[in-house]
């Protein structure tokens, strides 16, 4: 037996069996709890969707996305991440009952990544349900091991729960992956600077971020922010506190003294301190005397130990959580000698100011706030950061041209403070303009400062001049190649072919045909026998009067007998190029009138009227609202549209009134649709 044990097969069974009701027992009180989990949480999930907006090529682009959220107070606040809604134009939330309510951002915060959106309980039938409300737990008490539930919306479908466990209650981004940082910055915020995820195995995909991590007790422990094989969410404990200030003050108030820390050197015997890296010129930490090398021992009465990468984003907390403005005594080793200092910290801005648009220059800018004046080494905020510049607008079209990463400085000999300022003296520049103005610009790139001239305001497409009218053939045709000619028989044959008659034409009502093979125009050869002369004919009948008679010798199927039809010439009709256009800069699409051989190509009949869209601008609100080029709108909010000025004069009002929602009638295809543009309108 070389000292082997073995059970009786009986006592084995029996083991076993008692094993799996165990296990099924383990089983049942589990499934009783998350049920009772879901029980709590579920009712108040959220599902998220946003128009939400980005800044690239001179133009704020729009586009759809769509997240997750839960409602953690009675009167319709709901969290979720600022990289689902704390950019949006419009936020759309629809509750678990399939109530679809609009909702308004309270506040946002890039630097945790939460966000706080108020629910239009307005919008509620009467009679409605109270709220369900979410309540959330001490995310510190997590154990790795702990079940957890993630809840969302993943992929925006509805909503849903998936079931996990703790695998990490702290995690932060590995130095080795250091790269990957720039990939959590949030509106050039590090993300990672101060959260300390919970990792989790819960399945977590697109469209859950800024849904909760339940624990077992219904109490949200976390919002779920990141996946790459392992989840990651937002302590709860952090989140709750930043979505209370936003409800509180519409943001979230944070002290900044300057000073950057890092674990303390592999080299280093201490156990306590921090390392300081590196202090911004100017910053309370620079006035109080600090400097880069330090070991920070001591902040505002609490020790400080950062040994290793996890432990900064808790020290980071401590100082931004400071009392905005108090005196903070600190305690550094420096050369050996241990100092004390004090410093009075002053309010963190964010670090990225507001950003938009300037259509009259054809760019969009940003404010300049402290940390962006420090790092373009400028010595105040003033001025205004241009972020991209779209090619052929002003600002592009100027000699030199304005880039990225420019700072408009001056307009007009005038001073600019910010970017209101800049908008204001915009304004006043193109107000009564009917061209744009040229006006002298003052721009600084990187220390050196330029003049250009940036022609402001809008242009309107140049009128084109009316062309000479022309005799033209109302009808189609192709080239009668040598190789057409000798496979029919006729060898040696020149000129075209006739594809098409178009109707209610004098070349319909001479009797010409498809399949006509037109040899002569008044007893001269049309001498085309290759496609490239396609021309031939068009030229012959220019050199005609408008209105004038010409033969034409035909060679007509079956027997290809030669016969000769008079047509009258008509006028060329106004071609696609020239006619009636117009682009509508609020909601970024370009229609003009139906052409002549718009009809004859889709066989509109003379009676459709409308405006033909040639232009949908990717990012647009019509781009949103899924307006295709080739539409032909018919009506604006009932209203007919018989053409592209008609359409201007409708677009005018609606610019004027500022409506919620705008619903185009158009026709595309053979079919009929309504398209609804839902704007938001600056300033509303």
């Amino acid at each position: 037996m070389h000292g082997r044990f073995r059970l009786p097969a009986a006592v084995l069974t029996l083991l076993l069996a008692g094993a799996a009701l165990q296990a099924r027992e383990g089983g049942d009180e589990l499934r009783k709890r998350v049920d009772k989990a879901v029980e709590r949480v579920y009712p108040a999930l959220v599902q998220i969707y946003v128009v939400t907006v980005n800044y690239e090529d001179g133009r704020e682009q729009k586009f759809e996305a769509a997240g997750s959220g839960a409602i953690f107070t009675p009167d319709g606040h709901v969290i979720t991440n600022h990289h689902v809604a704390g950019k949006a134009k419009r936020i759309r939330c629809i509750l678990t009952t399939k109530e679809e309510l609009e909702g308004a951002l309270v506040g946002t915060d890039p630097l945790s990544d939460i966000a706080v959106v108020k629910l239009d309980l307005s919008q509620r039938k009467a009679g409605k349900d109270s709220l369900p409300v979410a309540a959330f737990g001490d995310s510190d008490k997590l154990r790795v091991g702990d079940h957890v539930l993630a809840m969302g919306s993943p992929v925006a479908l509805s909503q849903s729960v998936t079931l996990g466990i703790v695998s990490n209650t702290g995690f932060t981004m590995p130095r080795m992956y250091w790269a990957w940082k720039q990939f959590f910055k949030m509106d050039g915020e590090d993300t990672g600077s101060l959260v300390r995820w919970i990792g989790h195995d819960a399945a977590i995909y697109g469209g859950n971020s800024g849904g909760p991590l339940v624990d077992l007790e219904g109490r949200i422990v976390g919002i779920n922010e990141i996946s790459f094989g392992l989840g990651g969410a937002i302590p709860a404990n952090l989140a709750r506190d930043v979505a209370e200030q936003i409800v509180k003050h519409g943001k979230v108030m944070r002290s900044w003294i300057g000073v950057e820390c890092q674990p303390l050197l592999k080299g280093s015997d201490r156990e306590d301190g921090a390392l300081i890296a590196s202090i911004v010129e100017g910053s309370p930490g620079a006035q109080a005397g600090l400097k880069p090398g330090d070991v920070l021992l001591a902040f505002n009465g609490r020790k400080v130990a950062v040994r290793f990468e996890e432990e900064i984003p808790e020290f980071n907390r401590m100082v931004l959580s400071t009392p905005v403005g108090a005196e903070v005594p600190v305690e550094i080793l420096r050369g050996g000698e241990k100092l004390e200092f004090k410093l009075t910290t002053a309010l963190r801005e964010p670090a990225r100011g507001d950003e938009e648009e300037l259509k009259n220059w054809g760019l969009t800018a940003r404010q300049i706030t402290e940390m962006a004046a420090k790092e373009l080494k400028r010595p105040d905020k003033s001025g205004a950061f241009v972020w991209s510049v779209r090619p052929g607008g002003p600002s592009g079209e100027a000699k030199p041209a304005l880039a990225s990463g420019d700072v408009i400085v001056e307009v007009g000999g005038t001073a600019v403070s910010g970017l209101a300022h800049l908008r204001e003296l915009t304004d006043a520049i193109v107000k009564g303009q009917e061209k744009p103005v040229p006006t002298l610009i003052a721009f600084d790139r990187q220390g050196a400062k330029f003049l250009t001239v940036v022609k402001l305001g809008v242009s309107e497409e140049a009128k084109r001049p009316d062309e000479v009218n022309k005799a033209w053939l109302p009808a189609a045709y192709q080239v009668f190649t040598a190789d057409l000619a000798e496979s029919m028989g006729l060898k040696g044959a020149t000129g075209v072919r006739i594809t098409q008659v178009f109707p209610k034409s004098t070349a319909e009502a001479a009797g010409l045909q498809v399949g006509d093979i037109l040899t002569h125009l008044d007893g001269q050869a049309i001498d085309a026998t290759q496609p490239e002369d396609i021309e031939v004919l068009a030229q012959m009948i220019r050199a005609y009067k408008i209105g004038s008679e010409a033969e034409l010798t035909v060679l007509r199927e079956p027997k290809r007998e030669k016969t000769k039809l008079s047509v009258k010439l008509e006028a060329r009709p106004v071609p696609e190029t020239r006619v009636e256009q117009y682009e509508d800069l609020s909601f970024e699409f370009k229609v003009r009138d139906v052409a002549y051989m718009d009809r004859i190509k889709n066989r509109w009949a003379e009676d459709r009227q409308g405006a033909l869209v040639v232009e949908v601008k990717p990012g647009g609100w019509a781009a949103l609202a899924h307006l295709a080029v080739g539409d032909m709108i018919l009506a604006v909010d009932g209203k007919p549209v018989t053409g592209a000025g008609q359409l201007e004069a409708r677009m005018k009002e609606i610019a004027a009134q500022r409506p919620r929602h705008v619903s185009f009638f158009v026709l595309r295809g053979i079919s009929t649709l309504f398209v609804e543009l839902e704007p938001a309108w600056a300033g509303r």
